[in-house]
């Protein structure tokens, strides 16, 4: 019988890089089957280190677990959506009502389902680089064109608005803000969003603003929602439980849809047409939602001095400014640190390398900083959700393994040059 070929699957797939939960991940799962004890520090997932959702939400659920079987409205429960328009409106957000509201399995479903509807096969999406690679992966197979406008170290991971402009094509359609920032941390400044909403204004563009990480902030830096700023030109806000209500695991995410009621109806009806065809979110954990918008605000205190997550970054911003191989600008917001790798140990470092190396040999896992779409490999990111001892203990690894190589770079320069100087004489 002739050997049948493999299946083929979608060629736009080699184009998608998720290295948070790729290769190295799967390495560390193999580690882990060996009986290896390892930090992983790739993903931002609350649960894994100890946090749980607020009693209250998760009260909310079980008074109403009985109400959970049925299919809701393909937008979303309407106690739920009211509660979040009140919440957007109280921000100043303009239209804020339960009709524009919709809510999914995550702020990821929405972002796949909002450029779905969205983009025609060659339209562009103006991205951060860094970027949270779900968003370039969702561009990418809804057969559109992530172009990235850079966000610089030495500018605080800020975009520069005219920059920005420059990159806008008659293809354009979006332009993707994530604030606070995954990876880096930046949190957005109201003047530059003003800029920034005045481009999508000039150029008839859609804002599209992750707001995930709102409430996590530290040393008095300040969030600036997008929709009130944006007034009348169409902006989608998305936000969720996941992070700020620290409730991965209930998959439960949310997307105003804001600006003229006539710019925004085609796009509304595309995407409550997409959302009916896959029925319904997560019914359960959708009951929390009036509870965490109405209810104790429970991240504050983790976010300020003393508080876990606060002393968490701490850890790092110290560790950081201690090493003799590694920058920082510390992280205003967010769950993340993307430090760069400075000195001697940048001499030939690739940080896919450094990564593997890090883990097989210092039982550390990190993401490699390109797999946040940038065009450098000098950086990685770390989550702030460890205990800080631990976040200690991790950078003294990483210190070692720089080490290593700064040794190595050293080594191989005094060769080369001893080489020349013999050549020479």
């Amino acid at each position: 019988m002739p050997v049948q070929p493999p299946l083929k699957t979608r060629e736009r797939l080699s184009e998608v890089r998720y290295e948070i939960r790729g290769e190295l991940a799967r390495r560390a799962r193999e580690l882990e089957a060996q009986g290896r004890t390892l930090i992983k520090l790739n993903i931002g997932n609350p649960g894994a280190f100890g946090f749980r959702a607020p009693d209250h939400l998760q009260r909310a659920i079980a008074d109403h677990i009985h109400d959970t079987d049925p299919y809701t409205h393909q937008q979303g429960l309407p106690a739920a959506r009211e509660a979040i328009a009140a919440a957007y409106a109280a921000r100043g957000a303009p239209d804020a009502s339960p009709e524009r509201v919709f809510i999914g399995n995550g702020v990821s479903e929405l972002i796949d389902l909002s450029l779905r509807a969205l983009l025609d096969p060659g339209d562009e999406v103006l991205l951060p680089s860094p970027d949270y690679p779900l968003w370039s992966a969702a561009t990418i197979l809804n057969d559109g064109r992530p172009v990235y406008y850079r966000c610089e170290a030495a500018d605080g991971f800020l975009p520069d608005p005219d920059a920005m402009e420059a990159l806008v094509s008659s293809r354009t359609r979006a332009i993707v803000l994530i604030n606070p920032n995954n990876p880096t941390g930046a949190c957005y400044p109201r003047a530059l969003l003003e800029r920034i909403v005045a481009i999508a204004r000039r150029h008839d563009l859609l804002l599209m603003t992750d707001e995930i990480y709102d409430g996590i902030l530290y040393d008095g830096a300040t969030f600036e929602p997008l929709a009130p700023l944006a007034g009348d030109v169409p902006c989608l806000s998305f936000g969720g439980l996941s992070k700020v209500h620290r409730a991965c695991g209930w998959r439960v995410g949310w997307a105003l849809l804001s600006g003229d009621e006539a710019r925004v109806a085609g796009l509304h009806h595309a995407m409550d047409l997409l959302g009916a065809l896959r029925l319904c979110a997560n019914v359960p954990g959708q009951f929390a939602i009036e509870a965490a918008l109405r209810g104790t605000d429970t991240i504050s205190a983790l976010c300020a001095p003393g508080g876990r997550l606060y002393e968490a970054r701490r850890a790092v911003v110290e560790s950081c400014a201690a090493s003799a191989h590694l920058s920082l600008v510390a992280p205003a917001g967010a769950l993340y640190a993307f430090p760069g790798v400075t000195g001697a140990a940048v001499v030939g470092f690739d940080d896919h390398a450094f990564a593997l190396e890090l883990l097989e040999t210092e039982d550390v896992l990190v993401v490699p900083g390109s797999s946040f779409n940038v065009p450098y490999r000098h950086h990685f990111r770390v989550t702030l959700l460890p205990e800080p001892d631990a976040l200690r203990e991790v950078f003294a690894r990483i210190e070692r393994v720089l080490d290593r190589r700064a040794a190595q770079a050293a080594a191989a320069t005094g060769g080369t040059r001893a080489r020349a100087d013999a050549a020479v004489a």
